[in-house]
């Protein structure tokens, strides 16, 4: 099965942290003061500051996640202003777009992915529903769809992607890489159909006798292996959740990035549909700098966006558990890892082509063999751009 079609290996780890949360953490309390279930926002009542964005972007921006509220986000979440609104019913969060503490004149709307749109890509959730100015989007996934539903990215919010293959250090004392794991007997437990596990294999860093792709989501299996099987997941959350939140396993575990392991996509790049660039241009002239900003503000000092996303958590309710000690550390981490930060010049956010077009190099044979074929004479500009990233802006 084309792996479109299914859940990702992000969206079914996400639900496995929760899952594995669930009875291990109190409910969280709603924030006081802060955001209601239902009605507008107090939008109107704003005076406009120093940027405008009314007359050049929609009356809402609306920005699609792939998961439910976490601190990956919380740049999104930065950018809501006072008397946000959580929805409860739609997944999403809604206030004022702000720059600077100052309102732009127009709105904005973070909407969780995942469970909340039934699974699926943001890619085709996008091209589903028009309403949907921006959303996040993996190179390599944005490669697997360039024929028939093409995107555009204009933000890189992530300088390295946080996904990893974990093991135990215990068990394994000597493994520093993935490669040193492959030269092991470990089993590596994956999502089927993922991408960067058909490079590792292909490339030799893994054998494909020692992998299994029947990974659930839950660490039942992790657990029960007494540390011999290695596993997929997130340097922004499982190294946390398994050492303090799981008490079935309850120790650290090691990891490499699987960036660090030659896979170097741009994870969750805000894109657009490719269609939709020319005329959103004027818009994304202005909006792109703030969302900038607002990676370098949040990334200062996470606490009060933190809330928010905890807030929202708690207010939608669907079995996913997402604890302050979880959001605290993901935000640390990031910037710890230099999962954010400028790379290798001086500001955040931007595309090095270059890379783009060793992702291309590398799935187009991948996806050809599933059927799913990139459109033809594809090239790093057509599926990102640094038309709007403001240079001066940086960690």
């Amino acid at each position: 099965m084309p792996m479109h079609h299914r859940p990702s290996a992000r969206r079914i780890t996400r639900l496995a942290a929760g899952t594995a949360l669930l009875g291990l953490a109190a409910a969280l309390t709603a924030c006081s003061g802060g955001a209601g279930s239902t009605g507008a926002t107090a939008s109107s009542d704003l005076a406009i500051g120093s940027v405008d964005l009314s007359g050049v972007c929609p009356a809402t921006v609306v920005i699609q996640t792939d998961w439910n509220p976490e601190a990956e986000q919380g740049n999104l979440y930065q950018l809501i202003g006072p008397d946000p609104v959580i929805d409860s019913d739609k997944k999403a969060v809604s206030g004022p777009l702000m720059a600077g503490g100052e309102y732009t004149g127009v709105d904005v709307e973070v909407r969780s992915g995942g469970p909340a749109i039934g699974f699926q890509t943001v890619t085709s959730q996008q091209y589903t529903d028009p309403s949907i100015t921006l959303g996040y989007a993996n190179t390599d996934e944005a490669v697997q769809l360039s024929a028939d539903m093409p995107t555009t990215a204009v933000f890189a919010p992530f300088e390295v992607g946080p996904q990893i293959i974990m093991w135990d250090p215990a068990t394994y004392p000597d493994v520093k890489t993935i490669a040193d794991l492959g030269r092991t007997d470990a089993v590596v437990r994956y999502f089927g159909g993922a991408a960067y596990m058909e490079y590792l294999m292909g490339s030799g860093i893994l054998p494909a006798s020692h992998v299994d792709g029947s990974y659930d989501g839950t660490p039942a299996n992790f657990v029960a292996a007494g540390g011999k099987d290695a596993q997929q997941g997130f340097a922004t959350v499982e190294p946390y959740v398994y050492e303090n939140e799981l008490s079935s396993w309850g120790k650290p575990v090691a990891y490499q990035l699987i960036h660090d392991a030659g896979y170097p996509i741009y994870a969750s790049a805000l894109s657009v549909r490719t269609g939709d660039l020319e005329s959103l241009s004027p818009c994304l002239t202005k909006l792109v700098p703030i969302v900038q900003q607002a990676t370098v503000d949040y990334y200062a000092d996470p606490t009060a966006t933190n809330d928010l996303i905890l807030e929202a958590v708690d207010q939608f309710d669907n079995g996913w558990v997402y604890t302050p000690g979880v959001a605290a550390y993901s935000a640390k981490t990031q910037v710890d890892l230099g999962l954010v930060g400028n790379g290798s010049n001086e500001t955040v956010g931007d595309f090095d082509m270059d890379r783009i077009q060793k992702i291309i190099d590398i799935t187009t044979p991948l996806f050809e063999e599933q059927g799913t074929p990139p459109a033809a004479g594809l090239t790093p500009d057509s599926i990102a751009t640094n038309e709007f990233i403001d240079t001066s802006i940086g960690f």
